[in-house]
């Protein structure tokens, strides 16, 4: 059996204390993703990756202010302060993150009116980035999952990965959430219902 890909998730500067959307201790997983990357053959990396004028800004919606929701073609949007945007060290990996291995940076995020928290599929539920045939392309059927943000991108992305067949585990410690509203709870009742499972770093490393 294949070894499991490790998707690494957002960890980019804007989402770290100090960024324009700060995760709550979102640079804490970068020793702990240091750790465990090694162990992996096959590593992705992906990065939030938005133009300046991105409609899911609450800066592009007049009277519209940042985690405020708004409709759209799509549905629910969630209006996030400007971030990652495209270019700026906002949008760099953080400088500590150390996967040399890595063997694809995936952008997403990149057309401006649909956001994209998924790494397989933009919030428009239709549109690819690709990832899933990247994968099938490397022979692989399953994906552990780590990074930012727990109840947004992350959850997404393994959501998405059993939407097409992969097998997937979310590395829980290796993660760290925004939590609007409740927003993490409800993630993790969402994967459970689409058969992601829930997994530790001391689960995943050789003893």
């Amino acid at each position: 059996m294949n070894q499991p890909t490790l998707l690494i998730v957002d960890v980019q500067r804007d989402f770290c204390p100090g960024g324009a959307l700060a995760v709550p201790g979102g640079h804490e997983v970068v020793p702990l993703i240091n750790s465990i990357a090694r162990h992996y053959r096959q590593v992705v990396l992906t990065q939030d990756w938005h133009s300046a004028d991105h409609s899911s800004f609450a800066s592009q919606h007049d009277g519209c202010v940042p985690f405020q929701t708004k409709e759209k073609h799509y549905g629910y949007q969630v209006l996030w302060p400007d971030h990652c945007l495209q270019g700026t060290d906002g949008a760099a990996l953080h400088p500590d993150l150390d996967v040399p291995h890595a063997q694809l940076i995936l952008r997403k995020g990149i057309h401006r009116h649909v956001d994209s928290y998924s790494t397989f599929l933009e919030a428009d539920r239709v549109t690819r980035t690709g990832l899933d045939g990247w994968l099938t392309s490397h022979g692989v059927s399953e994906v552990h999952i780590c990074g930012l943000a727990t109840d947004f991108c992350v959850a997404w992305t393994a959501m998405d990965a059993r939407r097409f067949g992969f097998g997937a585990t979310v590395i829980e410690d290796a993660c760290r959430a925004i939590d609007l509203d409740g927003s993490l709870a409800r993630a993790w009742a969402a994967m459970a219902a689409a058969g992601v499972r829930r997994a530790r770093l001391a689960d995943i490393l050789p003893v």
